[in-house]
């Protein structure tokens, strides 16, 4: 019988031998991208995944853990945390991402692509059905645009979210400005697997959509576009305009990652810090 631990340890011995996290940047050196990831588990038969598919959350795009693999009995979330020096590289200046920070949002994906697909490969050795829905080539995002008291805005509704699937997993709740804040803080990139092996959901420690969120105000102050406010938390238009810019300066390559870095829920829960202090 295939338990959590086995897919637990597995998965860690697998990011331990899969090529491509620790990365030669020019100017820099050797640099490893990310940190060993966190992991949740959610039943394919959970509610939320239903209830992502409202509008305020997703949206009717949104795929359930059975639409994309029938027989799928399990939700797996990974939190791939940026390493100190990636992050400690990205505080430093106020506007203009890292290069650490570049590689990390591009090379980084690619590793993590890796990962997964290696991932399922090690599922289907043991005979276990899955579908990394990220990479699927049913994936598609819909922007759908908004408009209100803050200006012009859109709304993205896509097939599969790896935050909400996160969120569904226990890794974590939202913050201001809209990425996910666990264990772990919120500098960092995930991904998911559904799969056709009933492993035991873990418990979320929140029932909150932002429990994790101080409203401390540190991402608006971060960003360099000022597309986070505390009356309307993102502008998914602002944001793109500037990581757009960023593409156009240094390509191959894009990114900013502001709000993730020198704010209380950089590497931690900040609502948990305080209430040890």
């Amino acid at each position: 019988m295939y338990t959590k631990e086995q897919f637990i340890a597995e998965s860690g011995d697998l990011f331990s031998r899969c090529p491509g996290n620790r990365v030669d940047i020019p100017g820099v050196g050797p640099t490893d991208l990310f940190d060993p990831p966190l992991v949740g588990f959610a039943s394919a038969d959970d509610e939320l995944f239903e209830e992502f598919k409202d509008g305020q959350a997703i949206g009717s795009l949104f795929m359930s853990p059975r639409e994309w693999l029938p027989e799928a009995e399990t939700v797996a979330a990974f939190f791939f945390p940026l390493s100190e020096a990636v992050r400690s590289s990205n505080r430093a200046d106020p506007v203009r991402p890292s290069v650490q920070w570049l590689y990390a949002r591009i090379e980084g994906q690619q590793f993590i692509n890796v990962f997964m697909a290696r991932l399922r490969q090690q599922l289907a050795d043991r005979g276990i059905a899955s579908c990394v829905p990220g990479q699927d080539e049913r994936f598609k995002t819909r922007f759908e645009p908004l408009s209100g008291e803050a200006g012009e805005d859109f709304h993205v509704n896509s097939r599969w979210s790896e935050r909400h699937a996160a969120y569904a997993c226990g890794l974590g709740t939202f913050g201001m400005s809209r990425g996910l804040i666990t264990p772990r803080g919120m500098a960092g990139r995930f991904a998911g697997i559904v799969f056709a092996a009933k492993l035991a959901p873990d418990e979320r420690g929140y029932s909150g959509v932002y429990d994790h969120c101080i409203r401390c105000g540190a991402c608006a102050r971060r960003c360099p576009m000022g597309a986070i406010s505390m009356e309307h938390a993102k502008n998914n238009v602002l944001c793109s305009r500037y990581v757009d810019k960023t593409g156009e300066l240094y390509a191959p390559r894009y990114g900013c990652g502001k709000c993730q870095v020198g704010v209380p829920c950089e590497c931690q829960i900040p609502a948990l810090a305080a209430g040890r202090g």
